[in-house]
C-alpha cells in the first residue's frame, strides 16, 4: 500500500523550483551538477514544508517534460534524495517525500521555536513580543475576580461573552462606526474568526483573492481549506494596494472572498490609504466579492507623524461587503487568544450557528480579562509600552541589517511589526537553510507567497533589540557568504546566546 497522503504535479513543482534563484555566480565559483541542483531544490521545498512530507512527486518523465531537462537528470536527483532519506519509493506506487530519521517533520507555518531551543537559536521566524506587564498580570487578576458569576453557569457562549461584545462595540462607536454588540462574535484569536469566515463563504474550490505577498498562516489555513488563492500583487514600497490590479482582478476571477491586510500589512508593512480603503470596498461590492478587513496591526502605530485612515469598514455603511476582524494577539500579546468578527447581524447570526460543529466558543477567562483592559484604560497603556518596545526593536534591527548586510534592500514601516526585505538576489529559501545552521531562524519570502513567488525576500519582525539584533545580523551575514559561495560544508556552529 502506498505510504503518501497528497501529490505534487509536475507543473506545480516545476513552479516552485524554477522560483529558486540565486544571484549569479561569481568568478571561480562551481555550479553544482544539475541533478544536484534539483535535489536540492526539491530538498529544501520538503524542510520549508512547502511540499508536505509523505507527498507523492511526479513521474520522472513528467518533471523531465515539466523542466525542460533530461529524465536521466531527474532519475539522478531521485536517487540522491532517497540515498539522503528525502524520498521513499515503492514499485507501482511511485516516490513520496519523507524526512531523514531523527530530523523533524517540517512545519507548514511560521510556529515560534520550543523554549528549549532559544538559548542557541534567534527566532525571527514569529512576529511576537513578549506580553506587556504588569497589565497581563493584572488582567488577570481583574478577570478572576469577575469569574464566580461566570463559574455557576454551563461556561459556553458561542458568540462571546455579551459584556465583551457590547465592549468592543462601544470601540468602534466611539471610532465613527456605529455598531451594535449583534455585530461583534468573539473568536479564538484572529485566525479563529478567518477559519469560521473561510468555511462560511469559502468552501472547497471556491477562489479567494489575496495579497501578493500575504500573511503565511493565514495563506496556509485558506490552502487546508481546499481554497483557490488568486494572488494580487501590492504596489511597489509602502504604497499600499494597486486598485487597477484589484479591479481587474475581483471582475474577471469573480472570487468570492478577498483578504487584505490594511493596517501596516504583514508582511510588508504598508499602510493602505483611504482612497484605496475607499475604491477597494467599491470594487468588491460591484463585483459581488465579501471583503475581510484584517485589523489586528491597527493600534501598531510606530511614529507619530502616522495619520491613521478610518478603517475599511467605515466605507462600508450597509455593512454588506465588509467583514472586519481584529484581535489581541499582535497588540497585546500573542498568547492572549482572543480574536473577533465585526459584520452585518445576520451574518454574526451565520458564524455562531455553524460555530456548533467548531470549537462551540472561546476561553471565559481570557474574555474577562481582555473586558477587564477595556474598562480600565489598561489596554491603552498595554498598547502604548507594545509600540515603544516595537519601536526600539526596529530601529536596532534596522542599524544592524544595514551594516552587516549593506545589499539588501527595504523601506522602513511606520508601524506593524515586520520588515521585508530583498536579499540582494540571494535566494530566501536558501537563506533560511543556512541560518539554520548558523543560529538565526527566518522566514523566506516563498511562504508569504502563491506558489514560489518572493523567493529573493525574507522577512524580518520586530521581535529582537539591542545586542541580539546585531547578533541576528550577523548571523544572517554568516548565512548569505554561505548562500553566495555555494557552501554545503563547514558552517560555524552557533554558540549559546542570552540577551
Amino acid at each position: 500500500m502506498a505510504q503518501w497522503t497528497s501529490a505534487v504535479g509536475a507543473a506545480q513543482l516545476a513552479r516552485l523550483l524554477t522560483s529558486q534563484q540565486d544571484r549569479p555566480a561569481g568568478p571561480g565559483t562551481r555550479r553544482p551538477p544539475a541533478y544536484r541542483a534539483l535535489a536540492d531544490g526539491i530538498r529544501l521545498l520538503v524542510l520549508e514544508g512547502r511540499v508536505p512530507v509523505a507527498a507523492r512527486l511526479p513521474a520522472e518523465r513528467e518533471l523531465a517534460l515539466a523542466l525542460s531537462v533530461s529524465r536521466t537528470t531527474v532519475a539522478a536527483a531521485y536517487e540522491a534524495l532517497r540515498g539522503e532519506g528525502f524520498l521513499e519509493s515503492r514499485r507501482g506506487a511511485g516516490s513520496w517525500t519523507a524526512v531523514p530519521a531523527g530530523n523533524p517533520v517540517p512545519a507548514r507555518g511560521l510556529e515560534p521555536l520550543p523554549p528549549e531551543a532559544l538559548g542557541s537559536m534567534i527566532d525571527l521566524g514569529c512576529a511576537a513580543l513578549p506580553a506587556p506587564e504588569p497589565w497581563l498580570t493584572r488582567a488577570v487578576q481583574g478577570a478572576l475576580e469577575e469569574l464566580p458569576p461566570y463559574a455557576h453557569t454551563h461556561g459556553d457562549y458561542p458568540a462571546g461573552l455579551p459584556a465583551l461584545r457590547a465592549m468592543i462595540a462601544d470601540r468602534y462607536t466611539a471610532r465613527g462606526i456605529a455598531t451594535m454588540p449583534e455585530q461583534i462574535m468573539v473568536t479564538t484569536g484572529a485566525m479563529g474568526a478567518i477559519d469560521a469566515i473561510c468555511h462560511l463563504f469559502g468552501g472547497r474550490g471556491e477562489r479567494i483573492a489575496v495579497e501578493s505577498p500575504s500573511y503565511a498562516n493565514i495563506l496556509q489555513l485558506m490552502r487546508e481549506a481546499g481554497a483557490r488563492l488568486v494572488p494580487v500583487a501590492m504596489a511597489e514600497g509602502l504604497s499600499g494596494w494597486d486598485l487597477d490590479r484589484w479591479r481587474q482582478v475581483l471582475r474577471e476571477a469573480a472570487p468570492r472572498i478577498a483578504y487584505v491586510v490594511a493596517d501596516f500589512h504583514n508582511p510588508t508593512g504598508a499602510l493602505a490609504g483611504e482612497d484605496q480603503r475607499r475604491g477597494l470596498v467599491d470594487a468588491a461590492r460591484s463585483a459581488g466579492t465579501v471583503l475581510v478587513a484584517d485589523e489586528t496591526m491597527s493600534e501598531l502605530w510606530l511614529d507619530e507623524d502616522v495619520e491613521m485612515p478610518r478603517p475599511v469598514c467605515a466605507f462600508d455603511p450597509a455593512g454588506s461587503t465588509v467583514i472586519t476582524v481584529g484581535s489581541a494577539s499582535k497588540a497585546f500579546w500573542a498568547g492572549m487568544r482572543i480574536g473577533w468578527v465585526r459584520a452585518a447581524p445576520d451574518v454574526i447570526r451565520s458564524l455562531v450557528a455553524a460555530r456548533a460543529y467548531a470549537d462551540l466558543g472561546t476561553p471565559v477567562l481570557e474574555q474577562l480579562a481582555v473586558n477587564w483592559l477595556f474598562g480600565t484604560g489598561g489596554w491603552e497603556q498595554a498598547v502604548e509600552l507594545r509600540r515603544v518596545q516595537a519601536r526600539q526593536n526596529r530601529d536596532e534591527l534596522v542599524s544592524a541589517v544595514r551594516r552587516e548586510l549593506p545589499d539588501w534592500e527595504f523601506e522602513v514601516p511606520g508601524g506593524g511589526l515586520t520588515l521585508w526585505v530583498r536579499t540582494g538576489g540571494l535566494s530566501g529559501s536558501r537563506l533560511a537553510e543556512a541560518g539554520e545552521r548558523v543560529g538565526v531562524r527566518v522566514p523566506s519570502g516563498p511562504r508569504f507567497g502563491v506558489d514560489g513567488a518572493f523567493e529573493g525576500f525574507v522577512r524580518l519582525p520586530f521581535t529582537v533589540g539591542g545586542a541580539v539584533a546585531d547578533e541576528a545580523a550577523t548571523r544572517l551575514a554568516s548565512a548569505a557568504r554561505i548562500v553566495e559561495t555555494g557552501g554545503t560544508s563547514g558552517a560555524e556552529t552557533p554558540r549559546t546566546f542570552v540577551a
